[in-house]
């Protein structure tokens, strides 16, 4: 009998081996990238000290974005790594180039210490991060999925989808264990850096264990048939049934995607923290919780979709990000902020100014001086998380109403760059002197939020990004036959996270700054999904327990 189980224990174990060291590489990957992420308001203070506080932080979600930019071009550079020299060596190398980046950034010089050499050095290895990473998901997706049962593959590449959880989660460990062993004020001089250098432990682990693995018995198969393909990238985007797969990949999966999980994840911090005035170690507290609670749902609905289809449980949670969005969006601000909430509705901000005078505030590059007074406005309400209407001068003039009191705001565009920021940060305190007799908090107070209910919403929404994410690998990898699987499988999903997901924050934060109107960034997410939910139910077939030697 001992004997009979033997090998099955053997087919066990090796199958944990591949799903841990799978997995482990890939969290330490996300955790690089989830510094940045968890760290931008940070990152524009040091790297971007010459700007103002809206651009500043529009500056660092842009150069976040970067990051994500790139990802689609390492997809198709290790997506053809991946499809003609194997899947091992191309996540090997995506993990070494990831990791070493990340240890790089932290010991650039700042602003302050080397003015703009230190954002451009920073920029270069966001770029090479980008790249890492648009090569490691599908590296580490495929490997696992073509070494799964046909019955248990949602399951296994579920754990890849959770590697993600971890990755967050020891980043954000990381930064709150630092915040509070140094103190805010050390963190922004110097203990920045040490999330950023801890990553080469990390990074030793993660060549350490994938170094031990063997090849995937798929591409391994190919091989030995002599059937690998030597032109991955015609047959992935110049035949056009594998280009309606990719097509049908994007638009159907992967807008989605990059909406509703990066929207749970990221821009929520920055709703929370800029927009409601959360502070900061809170914040990163509640991202913990739902990091946690996460891990576990992106196996669970993996597993599901083995049993109730792919397609089922991935729309069921598109559908419920689109029944969030705004309703849970308001009520994350009254649980978070009542505060605020009050005073809004019952003080309204107005801000009567010369429409023409105005700029449309997008600035991802954070290089554009807003001098008008009608800029200099709209960016002081916008950095302090206040909503506004605008109302059309009679005189040229401009000044923001709070209630019935009514601030003055200069114009700044003769000034220099001196005299403007001391314009801009006495416009700051005399508007901030009449938000707070209007009964405008100047933070949120922990103590009047009901953070059991703000919980629950987060975690709400982090329901719909788990039922999205977990079935999403085991999706992807059945869309896709061995012989271009890499390169076609990474390329929508690198566009959908990269350019869909990564543009976000910064996109969604603009918007705000444009419209007055701190839920106005939902658009983007809710356009992105809406695009998903009705190419899945017109086009996306049903995959579950599929051959991949069928496709």
């Amino acid at each position: 009998m001992a004997t009979i189980a033997e090998p099955d224990k053997r087919r066990r174990w090796s199958m944990a081996r591949v799903i841990i060291a799978s997995s482990a590489g890939t969290a330490f990957e996300w955790y690089d990238f989830f510094i940045f992420g968890s760290l931008a308001p940070v990152i524009g203070k040091v790297f971007f000290a010459g700007l103002d506080p809206t651009p500043a932080l529009i500056a660092a979600l842009a150069l976040f974005a970067a990051g994500f930019a790139f990802r689609p071009l390492g997809a198709l550079i290790f997506g053809v790594a991946g499809d003609r020299l194997g899947r091992k060596g191309a996540f090997l190398i995506t993990v070494s180039l990831m990791g070493a980046s990340t240890f790089l950034i932290g010991f650039l010089p700042t602003y302050a210490q080397a003015g703009t050499l230190g954002p451009t050095l920073l920029i270069i290895l966001r770029i090479l991060q980008g790249i890492a990473l648009g090569g490691e998901y599908g590296g580490a997706a495929i490997y696992v999925a073509e070494h799964s049962p046909n019955d248990k593959r949602g399951a296994s590449t579920g754990w890849i989808q959770s590697s993600a959880s971890f990755g967050l989660l020891a980043a954000l460990l990381v930064i709150v264990a630092t915040r509070n062993a140094i103190g805010e004020d050390a963190f922004v001089v110097w203990g920045w850096r040490v999330p950023f250098l801890v990553s080469a432990v990390l990074l030793a682990v993660s060549v350490w264990m994938r170094a031990k693995l063997a090849e995937s018995p798929h591409f391994a198969r190919l091989r030995e048939e002599g059937e690998v393909t030597s032109t991955p990238l015609r047959e992935s985007f110049a035949r056009w049934r594998s280009v309606k797969k990719v097509l049908i990949a994007f638009f159907g999966i992967m807008c989605a995607q990059g909406a509703v999980w990066y929207f749970t994840f990221f821009y929520l911090q920055v709703f929370l923290e800029k927009s409601l005035g959360v502070p900061a170690a809170t914040k990163d507290l509640l991202l913990i919780v739902m990091t946690v609670v996460s891990a576990p749902l992106y196996v669970f609905f993996g597993w599901l979709s083995d049993r109730v289809g792919r397609k089922f449980v991935m729309v069921g949670g598109m559908l419920l990000a689109l029944l969030l969005y705004f309703p849970a969006s308001h009520w994350i601000a009254g649980a978070a902020n009542p505060a605020l909430v009050e005073a809004q509705r019952d003080t309204p901000v107005i801000v009567v100014t010369d429409p023409r005078t105005c700029s449309v505030q997008f600035d991802p590059v954070g290089t554009a001086k807003f001098t008008s007074a009608c800029d200099i406005a709209k960016s002081t309400l916008v950095t302090k998380g206040i909503s506004f209407t605008t109302r059309h001068s009679t005189d040229s003039s401009t000044r923001v109403i709070v209630g019935t009191e009514a601030v003055p705001i200069q114009s700044g565009e003769t000034l220099s760059g001196a005299e403007l920021k001391a314009l801009k940060t006495k416009t700051g305190d005399a508007i901030s002197a009449e938000l707070l007799s209007a009964g405008y908090p100047k933070s949120a107070d922990p103590a009047q939020a009901n953070t059991t209910l703000l919980i629950i919403i987060l975690l709400a929404f982090v329901v719909a990004a788990t039922a999205l994410y977990g079935p999403q690998a085991a999706a992807l990898v059945e869309m896709f036959p061995t012989r271009i699987r890499y390169t076609a499988m990474s390329f929508p999903y690198h566009v959908g996270t990269g350019w869909v997901g990564g543009f976000l924050p910064v996109t969604s934060f603009a918007i705000v700054a444009i419209t007055g109107n701190i839920y106005a960034g939902l658009w983007y997410s809710v356009i992105f999904t809406g695009i998903s939910v009705i190419v899945s139910l017109l086009f996306l077939k049903e995959t579950a327990g599929r051959r991949l030697e069928e496709i």
